[in-house]
């Protein structure tokens, strides 16, 4: 369970609206993105609770030899986090508006020190994949008891094993979460998502629910994921993609969250069981479609039946002989007189 809702391959695919910083520093429109998600088909709004001091080191940025994506900004890295800071007093608003809305809330914390405050307020707890390999912070977000979600983005299989080892000591109920961490939305990011990673996951983990945390454009990796077994979904969410700000660009809209989840439901609806059997839409179709063997010409009672007097054509009723039957007919002698495109049934052969 996460919140009001039960996730599984059983179950729908959650969606989880990733706001993040789109706030932009503003309560209201906060409030206003948790509605609209929700109009729009989000079964949770999640934010980020951070502070620059306790996620960065701005000296460390400053100072790296490699040229980041954080070196085209017009603030330092720092000023950037601090900007984009949800203060954590919003938090009362914040869980009240998602009820109203009726969707879950949670949050990425980053910062241990608000774990047992933020705890009365969330229903799970989000780990980021930058945070993977801090084993300290994954205990401590798992003795809490709520349900975890990790994502395992610009990480090894080794380094998920010795995360998961972590969270499982403490944890039962884990989503694990294939990501890829390049935030640009180029088209040529869909290379990298390696969607199949899942199908390791399935064999590795096979007591966590599978997920994607994704930032690729559009949402064909979301029904890649579902489709492979992923039954939670997070993606980032706004209401223009055109603002400034370090999350709108590859944010999804209203708009396309809607496809997204209605897009999904098809897909599940299409996946099925996974019994193959005649489904209650093709019972006609049994009939309409499949041959049976009938005479190629008026047969009388008597009649000694020959392969030449027979052939294999459409419809086949309930009571009708299949072409895989048509050596049993063969030497065998009519009891009734058969006419011409009429189909044969055991009772008329003796």
């Amino acid at each position: 369970m996460i919140g009001s809702h039960k996730v599984g391959l059983k179950h729908p695919t959650y969606f989880i609206a990733d706001i993040a910083s789109n706030h932009d520093g503003d309560l209201e429109r906060a409030k206003e993105l948790i509605y609209m998600g929700a109009e729009a088909g989000m079964n949770a709004a999640k934010f980020q609770n951070f502070s620059a001091d306790t996620l960065v080191s701005d000296f460390g940025f400053k100072n790296l030899l490699n040229k980041t994506h954080q070196s085209d900004w017009k603030k330092s890295v720092s000023e950037v986090y601090n900007d984009a800071s949800l203060p954590i007093d919003w938090t009362d608003e914040l869980k009240e508006t998602c009820n109203k809305a009726g969707v879950d809330y949670f949050t990425s914390l980053y910062d241990p020190k608000h774990i047992e405050w933020l705890s009365k307020y969330v229903c799970a707890w989000k780990i980021g994949s930058g945070d993977i390999t801090w084993h300290d912070l994954i205990e401590r977000f798992a003795l809490d008891g709520k349900p975890i979600l990790l994502a395992t983005g610009a990480s090894s299989l080794e380094e998920v094993k010795m995360a998961m080892n972590v969270a499982q000591l403490h944890a039962s109920d884990i989503v694990l979460m294939q990501c890829n961490t390049n935030y640009s939305g180029l088209a040529e990011n869909f290379n990298y998502i390696d969607l199949n990673v899942l199908k390791n996951f399935s064999i590795e983990f096979p007591d966590a629910v599978l997920g994607l945390s994704d930032h690729t454009t559009g949402h064909s990796t979301v029904l890649g994921a579902v489709a492979l077994g992923a039954r939670v979904i997070e993606k980032h969410f706004t209401d223009n993609a055109s603002r400034e700000g370090s999350d709108h660009s590859f944010s999804m809209q209203p708009g396309e969250w809607k496809e997204m989840v209605d897009r999904t439901r098809e897909l599940e609806a299409a996946l099925g069981k996974g019994v193959k059997r005649v489904m209650d839409n093709e019972k006609e179709t049994v009939i309409v479609q499949r041959r049976s063997l009938r005479a190629v010409r008026d047969l009388r009672a008597g009649d000694i039946l020959l392969d030449k007097d027979i052939f294999p054509l459409r419809p086949c009723p309930i009571d009708a002989i299949e072409p895989y039957r048509s050596k049993e007919l063969i030497g065998k002698k009519l009891k009734q007189d058969i006419i011409k495109g009429d189909y044969i049934k055991l009772v008329n052969i003796e």
